[in-house]
């Protein structure tokens, strides 16, 4: 199962770290989908222990829900780091994300309750809150959240956990291959996909969701180095 994208987007740092190795791998997975941890960077199961305040049994234990949720890899005698998705991984996620997303749209624009348009109106406002605060990160996951709440509308579970994982391995190839970093801000293309589904038009929301993904391959270069990561510890703000 993957990692919520629905957790909080920082903790207060006068809180007590998490004694779970879910808490932790829910505060790791965070730092990843914001871009605070940059794909390939190393982590050290003393230190990340160190900062948590747990043990490294606790580490290892987040560590492999982490690899198994593809977002870190685990190498023997080496340690555990950021996953760098490759270039022909980034096709294949997006090409699995044009095949999926698109229907599910249609079914979610058969189903959405004013609720649920109520729901995808705050993501498209705290989205945008973002990025008035400079947070791109925190837009960037936002945008995701976005993605994964029209799949749950869509009432489709098993499409809804593949979609999930989908969008969650999305956050590491954008961090790596994203060549405009203005487009986020440029894009209507939620506001559009919102004003589908509000009118129940399965065909037309169909159609946004395909040419939004389109958009979104075409935003990547596919041959981009990845930029570094500040300190363990100010990734996960607990300086």
């Amino acid at each position: 199962m993957s990692q919520d994208l629905t957790s909080p987007a920082a903790r207060d740092p006068d809180a007590p770290a998490p004694a779970t190795s879910e808490g932790v791998a829910t505060e790791l997975a965070l730092a990843i989908h914001e871009h605070r941890l940059a794909p390939g960077t190393k982590l050290s199961e003393d230190e990340v222990g160190e900062i948590f305040g747990v043990s490294r049994t606790v580490i290892r234990a987040a560590f492999q829900r982490l690899a198994h949720d593809h977002l870190l890899v685990l190498k023997r005698n080496r340690g555990a780091f950021v996953a760098q998705p490759t270039a022909r991984e980034a096709r294949e996620v997006f090409e699995a994300r044009a095949l999926l997303e698109p229907r599910t749209a249609r079914s979610a624009a058969e189903r959405a309750t004013p609720a649920d348009l109520a729901a995808l109106e705050r993501h498209i406002r705290d989205e945008h809150a973002a990025l008035d605060a400079g947070d791109t990160g925190r837009a960037l996951r936002l945008s995701g959240l976005f993605h994964v709440e029209i799949a749950r509308i869509a009432d489709q579970d098993t499409i809804c956990e593949f979609i999930t994982s989908l969008i969650s391995r999305s956050s590491l190839i954008i961090s790596l291959y994203w060549q405009r970093r203005t487009a986020i801000c440029e894009s209507h293309a939620h506001d559009a996909l919102l004003r589908a589904l509000a009118a129940r038009d399965g065909d037309q929301a169909e159609a946004l969701m395909k040419s939004h993904l389109i958009d979104l391959l075409s935003s990547l270069d596919l041959h981009g180095a990845p930029e570094g990561s500040p300190s363990l510890r100010a990734a996960l703000r607990r300086d």
